[in-house]
């Protein structure tokens, strides 16, 4: 990576955000602690510093702060909402509560033109502002360049040292001119390329996995999901026959998934794959148990030995590729107040390097989610599994409340699949973060022709996301809703009620259990 961005986190809900805007702008960005050393900071060569927005005020006693030499590394930096109020707490300026706070949509009005940062802007914009502080006094050698109905500071700027701060969120759908905001700062003013594309990516990826791995063969555990799928396409390209996948069939799989995981991969991309047809296996223990949890625990421990006896089947290797993710890696320390400041733990199939003592390959560490379908496109995976919604570990399992069997599996996997097909004709499967059917555990009396039904209700969840972490219910159109209810009621025996859930995250969960 010859540039980048590096962005200091201080507990927003939107880092990552701002993360991803960076990379649409073509330029790689790596997010950091808030209180990494400088000195670490130095080491990567960023090409510029972005300092977060957060929950809070940076005057408050326990109030995050980074290690004052980020000031001194000599490269633009510039400071969104929380970030813009640390330039005035080093460098001389005051932050104070604000009389009015401002939180919503707001009209910005540039008051300096020739700011780098607003170039090729209007002089009038829509921003988002999160904030209840605010700007009072500017730290010495800072001017103003743009101001807010109840801020004269809404942006700021030092131009000599190329310190650029802004009182409003440029990363959110709801700062409509937020991205050239960005652009303008990572091209003109850090001097960044657009050199982050998938194709140079899968080049760079290609080199590493082969530097790393060397003529050592490599174990993949192959879901069918779009994280695995990548992967294994991804070291297949950069290692060829070394690789061998292996996908187990739990039983608990969503139509057609094995028939289409061994096609893609075991006869077009000629992959070497190992399948364990291992339904009675999982589905054996699972007989009775209504507990999620549980449910969970006995699907991750059958799974391990099912993994174990397939890899005596194919054979020693040192490696163990995974599909983790760059969110998955992320570590955003905690700050008091702030519920979006989560840790992010590092994942491990099943705990299976711990036990195995095989060596860990993950050649999308370092990528978002929407990336990897990038990635996925430019190596030739087909649209169905490149654009394929997330799908739990545990299967239709957590999607069948109470106990599993195989009589509602086959109800489930049906009405899934209809949910599926009409949300793909409709346009809406690839417009959404996630739509799927749950079987619920009551009975409903129905009529059906002349007959009186006793039979089980399914529930229609779509939700839109960015991340997984919160989630709002998708108003899907009452024709479609309509479709999607007749269908699953005639064409699925056993179902004779259907409704739809509209429980946002929180309070609720994406998935049922």
């Amino acid at each position: 990576m010859t540039e980048q961005i590096v962005i200091l986190d201080f507990g927003s809900q939107y880092t990552q955000v701002i993360a991803r805007r960076i990379r649409e702008a073509q330029v790689y960005s790596s997010i950091l602690a808030f209180h990494t050393p400088a000195r670490e900071i130095a080491r990567l060569r960023p090409r510029g510093l972005i300092l977060s927005g957060g929950p809070s005020s940076v005057y408050a006693s326990e109030a995050p702060l980074p290690d004052p030499a980020i000031f001194e590394l000599g490269v633009p930096i510039l400071g969104i909402c929380y970030g813009v109020q640390l330039f005035a707490q080093f460098l001389g300026g005051k932050v104070e509560p604000g009389e009015k706070r401002e939180y919503g949509k707001g009209t910005l009005t540039v008051t300096d033109r020739s700011s780098p940062l607003f170039r090729r802007l209007p002089r009038t914009l829509q921003v988002w502002n999160s904030h209840g502080d605010k700007l009072t006094r500017l730290p010495a050698g800072f001017r103003p360049a743009a101001r807010t109905e109840n801020s004269e500071y809404a942006a700021i700027a030092d131009a000599r040292r190329q310190f650029y701060g802004i009182q409003f969120h440029p990363e959110v759908v709801h700062t409509p001119r937020g991205k050239e905001v960005l652009s303008n700062f990572v091209h003109g003013i850090c001097g960044c390329g657009r050199h982050w594309t998938m194709r140079h990516y899968r080049d760079l990826a290609i080199e590493q996995i082969r530097a790393q791995v060397g003529g050592e063969r490599v174990i993949l555990g192959l879901s069918g999901g779009v994280d695995s799928s990548v992967a294994a396409a991804l070291l297949h390209r950069a290692i060829g026959e070394q690789l061998t996948c292996i996908f187990v069939n739990n039983g608990l799989l969503r139509a057609r998934e094995p028939e289409v995981v061994r096609e893609v991969f075991g006869r077009h991309f000629q992959i070497r794959l190992h399948y364990a047809n291992a339904a009675a296996k999982f589905l054996r223990p699972l007989r009775g148990v209504t507990d999620p949890e549980r449910k969970r625990k006995l699907i991750g421990r059958t799974f391990i030995q099912v993994f174990e006896d397939a890899l005596r089947h194919v054979g020693k290797a040192k490696f163990l590729a995974q599909g983790t993710l760059y969110p998955d890696v992320i570590e955003s320390v905690p700050i008091a107040g702030n519920p979006a400041a989560l840790i992010k733990s590092h994942h491990n199939v099943g705990g299976l390097p711990k036990k195995m003592r095989l060596q860990l390959v993950e050649p999308l560490r370092c990528l978002f989610k929407d990336e990897v379908r990038l990635l996925g496109q430019e190596l030739g995976l087909p649209e169905e599994l490149v654009w394929r919604q997330p799908f739990p570990g545990p299967g239709l399992a957590v999607r069948i409340i109470g106990a599993v069997t195989p009589r509602r599996l086959e109800i489930l996997r049906r009405a899934d699949a209809i949910v599926v097909e009409e949300m793909k004709a409709t346009g809406w499967y690839r417009k959404i973060w996630q739509s799927f059917a749950v079987l619920l555990p009551v009975k409903s009396v129905g009529v059906m022709g002349d007959e009186r039904t006793y039979d089980y209700t399914i529930a229609v969840r779509a939700v839109e996301s960015q991340d997984g972490m919160t989630a709002d219910w998708v108003r899907l159109p009452y024709p479609l809703l309509e479709k999607l209810a007749s269908r699953i009621i005639n064409e699925v025996q056993g179902v004779n009620r259907c409704v739809f859930d509209i429980t946002s995250k929180p309070p609720g969960t994406i998935e049922w259990e």
